[in-house]
């Protein structure tokens, strides 16, 4: 299973120029990277060619990440995948941003209230990447793994956090983005993009039908930093068999927005 957009680029492709940058660690990283897009335990071969790497030295950093707990063979062993210690660094990232750990009454209350799929994302470039997802109802492990990135330009939280940014830099980060088309309904033109943004801007949320999915309907807030950035958003999701969009913009926008007032003032 892979998310709806392409992971960040390789660790090669931001070292150029940089005197600091430690190579050793950026190739590691690439194999690290190199299970971003995979559907199965990769091969040797297959992490080589997926991060850009020779054979010999791919070998060498795979069984030093093996020895870190950091790569491991898959249980009927097929092949490689990342190890349990990787576990411990989500936990890390997750404990130690204050932004998700003051969100969770939030988003729990906000939950109890909409009896829908609420998420909380961080804005990351081009995408917003899901760290926290609370399902009441339909659970699937689609709709349960954080991690997953879905695009800005395609969505009601990346439409939210486009109104906060200034107009150039909104707009540079939609001639960045990869756009493409994920149902029949998808926005692929800029200015219809930014058009979606100016109307999040007068209301204060987005609303997307069926961008990333059918039937799919999702409303967005952006949370802001003190200075007034996005950092990232609230998003509710809900499917268009169970409600009008009229109602559901009417039922969940007020809490959505209570909910996000309270974590951009904190």
């Amino acid at each position: 299973m892979t998310g709806y957009v392409s992971r960040p680029p390789p660790p090669a492709a931001v070292e150029e120029g940089d005197p600091l940058f430690v190579r050793a660690v950026g190739r590691a990283m690439a194999v690290l990277s190199a299970f971003h897009e995979a559907e199965h335990p990769l091969s040797l071969t297959e992490i080589a060619r997926l991060s850009d790497l020779d054979r010999s030295t791919t070998q060498r950093l795979v069984h030093t990440l093996r020895k870190l707990g950091y790569i491991d063979r898959d249980r009927h062993d097929r092949g490689f995948v990342p190890g349990r210690r990787i576990y411990d660094h989500i936990f890390d990232a997750m404990r130690l941003d204050s932004l998700v750990q003051r969100a969770v009454p939030y988003l729990l209350e906000l939950r109890g209230t909409v009896n829908e799929r609420v998420d909380l994302s961080l804005l990351d470039d081009l995408r917003l990447l899901y760290v926290s997802r609370l399902q009441p109802k339909r659970e699937v492990l689609h709709d349960l793994m954080v991690g997953l990135s879905v695009p800005v330009c395609s969505t009601s939280g990346g439409w939210a956090v486009l109104s906060r940014l200034p107009e150039e830099e909104a707009r540079d980060l939609i001639r960045r983005s990869e756009l493409q088309s994920y149902t029949p309904r998808t926005l692929l033109d800029e200015d219809a993009i930014m058009e979606q943004a100016a109307i999040a801007r007068e209301r204060g949320y987005a609303i997307a039908k069926e961008q990333l999915l059918p039937g799919e309907i999702g409303i967005a807030a952006a949370v802001t930093d003190a200075a007034g950035r996005p950092v990232g958003g609230v998003t509710i999701t809900a499917l268009l068999s169970d409600w009008t969009p009229e109602e559901f913009e009417r039922s969940v926008a007020p809490p959505l927005m209570r909910t996000v007032r309270a974590l951009s003032r904190s």
